[in-house]
């Protein structure tokens, strides 16, 4: 894997990626799209539907998966943290009127890293990526949300160096999760360098 990215003059960034990188991370932006499903605005809503969607009320209760539990998490902890029922009662309402919104943010950041992977023209086995700035805010969401995806499905803690996971066996077929998991976790540092410099 090669793709790292620089600073571009006057902002944003680029990184080389081969073919291999595009069709991994689209391929990985396609499967959280799937994970995190559809909307639930209408299409081409106009601006009272707009206004309508402001006061939709979304799901109370955490989700049962555990990565979309980790990407839509408890605002207080949840019950396993925080027993209290006034506490949960807070959390699930406070999930009620966010988690839609925080659902789209998701949608278009994973869109929009497939949509600017399908803009590219791979000539000689690749191609360079380049990123306007706002287009930078919306790749990091995404590659933090695939980073916190795959952790979740390999069990990484907080407490885990990743020294273990580093040394599976070829065989083992958490592998390539593996190595995916720490590529995605250097392309989302040299873009945040890259955004600082």
């Amino acid at each position: 894997m090669t793709g790292q990215f620089e600073p571009l003059p006057g902002g944003g960034a680029a990184a080389p990626l081969d073919e291999v990188e595009i069709s991994i991370l689209r391929s990985l932006a396609v499967q959280l799209l799937e994970l995190v499903g559809p909307g639930t605005e209408p299409a081409g809503a106009g601006e009272d539907d707009m206004l309508a969607a402001l006061f939709v009320e979304g799901p109370s209760e955490p989700p049962s998966d555990p990565v979309l539990a980790r990407l839509f998490p408890d605002a207080y902890g949840g019950p396993d943290l925080v027993p209290d029922d006034d506490v949960q009662a807070a959390s699930a309402e406070f999930r009620r009127y966010t988690e839609n919104d925080l659902r789209a943010r998701k949608r278009e950041d994973a869109l929009a890293l497939v949509r600017a992977l399908d803009a590219l023209s791979a000539e000689n086995g690749g191609a360079v990526l380049r990123l306007k700035p706002d287009e930078c805010r919306q790749w990091l969401g995404a590659l933090n949300d695939l980073r916190l995806a795959i952790g979740t499905r390999l069990e990484v803690t907080d407490e885990d160096d990743g020294g273990e996971l580093l040394r599976l066996p070829d065989s083992d077929p958490r592998k390539p999760m593996v190595l995916a998991y720490y590529w995605l976790g250097g392309l989302q540092e040299t873009l945040v360098e890259a955004l600082m410099g």
